[in-house]
Parts: structure tokens; C-alpha cells; sequence
């Protein structure tokens, strides 16, 4: 394992290697281990501060065994492992609404009631988890004070990273958990800022992170960090692309390739894009961070279709006119079925002589959330010192880590990783299949709606080439050729906009929540 150390800023230490292919980043024991020194999740935001009072006791429930993997020197078989899952049952996880147990974070559960000790591991979504701290805390005490319990082992891990998506993705993008676009469709808007000092946050908070500075016109990476090694390096057998790192972030940009900015016509541009982002050996990612460029046009759909973007931040300013272009960026991801999560609004205000001032007006950030829906909303300050830091190759939340805009961009970050669990919590629990009583649930992601399908029904609802004729609209595949006892074998999220359901006879069926909301539905089944 190679560390990779900030050496001009003594708060901010991240441990960073290539982890091996089992390991999740453990943030107490495991093998791969992420300082985080920079940022005290009870010291600095007064919003991470009332994020963790969120965690709460329940104080009724019952214990799911199905859920915890038990470790094999387990001696005890029923009431010492029911009283320690029953114990930890009581601590909720804030974004599901759900206990530990039943989230299946619960792993290698192992006991020695003669000794008294109980040792386990907390499996979290991902290693940025805001509340780690107080998961571990939390388990440690509620485990505690069972009676006969003298000594507690609680060891705390993140899922391996792994993209919610079922197709085949191309090898570098195969071991990435979330890609985030950080998006304005406005040049000049602070976009690149905001997806640099997002990802160094996200960083400092324990996660592995990358950075692909999608501007091949005009790439703003190698001004705004500060790499020792600024060319991409090709691995002559596999013929993919090496990033180049800094502060323990990976980087990719055109501008490390020697070539400077681009002239270069659109599909060339989609095509070198595409090249760069799916040719690099990213590694074991946590989150992706792409800056993407400017505009709605072809390189930006090309992103979007090449790539399983887990969720969108928007950036804008306070004026009207780039309110109107970003609200064009808005409508492109929700026609491409990518949730924006937040709206950062740029270069809002000043403070002088006792006075806040607004030079370029108010409300567009706002304007962007009431419109179309956007829970959150994040205002940076107009401070010289932040596009200093630009200019000078290190990202303002590593310059000054205990300042304003650090503080913003912890808050910012805490929300993309709220967000990000939610959105793959609903993606992966949308469709599934119920055994007992041989029916499709489904519960589309921000809805609330939840109605059963029975299997044959979306099996003969198929609209592929194979189903039916792409040319005449003929129903090739007949009623009668689907019998009425048919059951998925396997279902499998698509990113956010469909699933992949494999069947007995070998045939893959792509259904969009769109079509599955169409079928009708079994009546009288929960």
C-alpha cells in the first residue's frame, strides 16, 4: 500500500492505494485504512452535529436474523444471537428510516457467551457515511448492556465499490460505486470549483475518489490542482489510460493527455471523451466526480448514455440568464432518469462593513429548487480566496480545511452521500420478486405508490426487436407462447430508469419503471 500525504496542509491526510479486490475500505481494522484528521464530524458543522442526533432507538421492534451473516466460530444458537440483533435493531439508520439489522449491515457476527464477548462487523453503504462515528458508538452500547456481556468487538467496513447499473460497463468503470456529474450547461459559472472541492471533500471524508474533467475544449483540472506527475501514462498491454493522482484523488483530463485545449469537431470530441473515461484504470472507486462541460449538445448526451450516472449537482449564479440555461441541464437529466440532488448557487454575496451585499441579484438558486423539485439548495460566498486557491493548484477545502467554504462544501458533501445511499437503496428494492405469493412487487424510486404484476404479464409486455416487429409494430411473441406458472430467475437494477429481468428460457428482458406502471395489475395481493 503506497500513502499518498498532503504535505502543505497538516489537516489533510488521506490514506490512498490500489485496495485489493475484496477489501471495502475498512475505517477501524480492515486492511485499507482512510485517516480523516481534517474534519471532526463533532467539532465543525453545526449540520452534521443535528444529522447525528437523527440516529434514534427504537423502542419496538424485532430482530432479523435473514439479515446478519454469522461467523462460524459462533457458539451460540438462539438466545445470545437473538439478544445481541435485537439490541442492535434499536439503532436506525436516518436515510433509510430502517434498523441495521434489517439493512443487512450486520456482518460476521460472532459470540462467546461463556466469555461474554461479542464481536462484529458494521458493513456501511459507503466509507463517507457521515455517521460512522456514531453507528460504532451506538453499537458498542446497546450491545453493552445486555447482561452478559463483558466485552465488545465492533469493527466497521464500507460494501465493496460496485456500480448499481446490470449491463456490461466497459472494465474501468466496472468497480466504481456512484458517479456524480457536477453540471451547469453555463460557462464561467464556478462549475469546475465546485466538482474539485466536492471531490477533495469527499475525500477528507474517507471515500476513494476520482476526478474526469470532461472539457476537452477547455479542460480547468491542470490549473486547479497540482499533480507531481501531469501526463497520463498508457499501460502498454492493456492499452488503457493511467490517471494521474493528487492528494490521493485520481485524475483524468485532456489537459494531462499533451495536448493542451482541443480543435477539434463534436464527434471527435464525443469520441476522445468517451476514450478517456472508459479506458482508465480508475481502480476501486467510491465516487466518480465528473465536471461535466458546458451546454446540452452531444458530448453531454454522450455521457450520460455511456455511463451509469448515479445523480447530479446543478450549478448556477443568481442572474436570470443562467438560471435559463441551467434549467436546461435540469431538464436534460430528468429525461435521461438522473435525480439531481442539489443546487449550488455561486458567487451569491459579500460581506462588507457589518453588510451582506448581493451585486448580481437573488433567486435563482431558489428558482432552480421550487421549479423543479430540488431538496437542496447550497450558497458560496464570493470570497477572493476561493479562486485564488484555483489558480494556484489547490482546492480551497484543502487550503483552508476550517474555513467558510470548507465548512459549505462538508455540508454540500454530506448531502451527495445521503443522497447517493438513497437513490441506490430505492434503485436496487424497486423491483423484486416475492416468492410467496409469485408476484413482481414494485415500488418505483420517489414514489409511493406499491402494486404487484404477475410475471407472465411482463413477460408477454415485452417490447424488444425479438417481441415484437421493430418495422410494422407486429406482435411477434404470441400469448399462448408464455405459460401462465412462468418465474424470473433474476432481477437486476439498470441504473434508475429500468430493470433487467432474466427468465428460464435464457431471454433478458429490459423493463423500464415507465412500462412497468402501464401493465395491469394483481388485485388484492400485499
Amino acid at each position: 500500500m503506497q500513502a499518498v500525504q498532503a504535505s502543505s496542509s497538516p489537516h489533510f491526510s488521506i490514506h490512498s492505494s490500489k485496495p485489493p479486490h475484496s477489501s471495502t475500505c475498512s475505517l477501524v481494522t480492515s486492511s485499507v485504512n482512510v485517516k480523516c484528521s481534517g474534519f471532526s464530524l463533532r467539532e465543525q458543522s453545526s449540520l452534521w452535529t443535528s444529522y447525528n442526533k437523527r440516529v434514534i432507538l427504537k423502542s419496538s421492534f424485532s430482530a432479523k436474523a435473514a439479515s446478519v451473516e454469522v461467523g462460524s466460530s459462533s457458539i451460540s444458537t438462539g438466545t445470545a444471537e437473538d439478544d445481541v440483533l435485537k439490541a442492535l435493531s434499536q439503532i436506525i439508520d436516518p436515510d433509510f428510516g430502517t434498523d441495521i439489522v434489517t439493512c443487512g449491515f450486520v456482518k460476521d457476527l460472532q459470540i462467546d457467551k461463556a466469555l461474554g464477548e461479542v464481536s462484529f462487523r458494521l458493513e456501511l453503504t459507503t466509507p463517507a457515511c457521515p455517521i460512522k462515528d456514531v453507528f460504532e458508538k451506538q453499537a458498542n452500547e446497546v450491545v453493552a448492556v445486555l447482561p452478559w456481556v463483558k466485552n465488545v468487538n465492533v469493527t466497521m467496513s464500507a460494501q465493496p465499490a460496485k456500480p448499481l447499473f446490470a449491463e456490461q460497463l466497459p472494465a474501468g468503470l466496472q468497480t466504481i460505486s456512484n458517479i456524480i456529474a457536477v453540471s451547469s450547461c453555463k460557462g464561467g459559472v464556478g462549475k469546475s470549483t465546485v466538482a474539485v472541492n466536492l471531490a477533495y471533500t469527499l475525500a477528507d471524508m474517507g471515500a476513494r475518489v476520482g476526478i474526469f474533467d470532461a472539457d476537452i475544449y477547455g479542460p480547468s483540472l491542470p490549473t486547479m490542482v497540482s499533480p507531481e506527475n501531469r501526463i497520463l501514462e498508457m499501460n502498454p498491454e492493456k492499452k488503457t489510460i493511467i490517471p494521474t493522482e493528487y492528494m490521493g484523488v485520481k485524475l483524468v483530463s485532456f489537459g494531462f493527455a499533451g495536448q493542451g485545449r482541443a480543435i477539434m469537431r463534436g464527434p471527435m470530441v464525443s469520441g476522445v471523451t468517451n476514450q478517456l473515461l472508459t479506458t482508465t484504470e480508475w481502480g476501486e472507486l467510491d465516487y466518480l466526480v465528473i465536471d461535466m462541460p458546458p451546454g446540452t449538445g452531444d458530448i453531454q448526451l454522450t455521457l450520460c448514455q455511456i455511463v451509469p450516472l448515479t445523480a447530479a449537482v446543478i450549478v448556477t449564479t443568481p442572474q436570470k440568464l443562467s438560471f435559463i440555461d441551467v434549467a436546461k441541464g435540469v431538464r436534460m437529466f430528468s429525461k435521461l432518469k438522473v435525480p439531481c440532488v442539489a443546487v449550488v448557487e455561486n458567487m451569491c454575496h459579500f460581506d462588507a462593513d457589518g453588510k451582506r451585499y448581493y451585486p448580481f441579484g437573488r433567486g435563482s438558486g431558489s428558482q432552480v429548487v421550487q421549479q423543479f423539485g430540488i431538496p437542496h439548495l447550497f450558497d458560496l460566498p464570493i470570497r477572493p480566496t476561493l479562486s485564488a486557491s484555483g489558480d494556484s493548484g489547490m482546492p480551497e477545502v484543502v487550503a483552508d480545511p476550517q474555513g467558510e467554504v470548507s465548512k459549505i462544501f462538508q455540508n454540500l458533501g454530506v448531502c451527495v452521500v445521503q443522497q447517493c445511499a438513497k437513490i441506490r437503496q430505492q434503485v436496487s428494492t424497486a423491483v423484486t420478486y416475492d416468492k410467496s405469493v409469485k408476484a413482481i412487487r414494485v415500488k418505483v424510486p420517489d414514489s409511493d405508490e406499491e402494486f404487484f404484476l404477475h410475471p407472465a404479464t411482463v413477460r408477454r409486455n415485452d417490447r424488444s426487436a425479438q417481441s415484437v416487429d421493430e418495422w410494422t409494430g407486429e406482435q411477434k411473441l404470441q400469448y399462448t407462447d408464455i405459460p401462465d406458472y412462468i418465474e424470473p430467475e433474476e432481477i437486476r437494477p439498470m441504473g434508475n430508469y429500468a430493470v433487467s429481468i432474466t427468465w428460464p428460457d435464457g431471454f433478458s428482458q429490459i423493463a423500464p419503471y415507465d412500462q412497468l406502471q402501464t401493465m395491469e395489475r394483481l388485485v388484492g395481493v400485499s
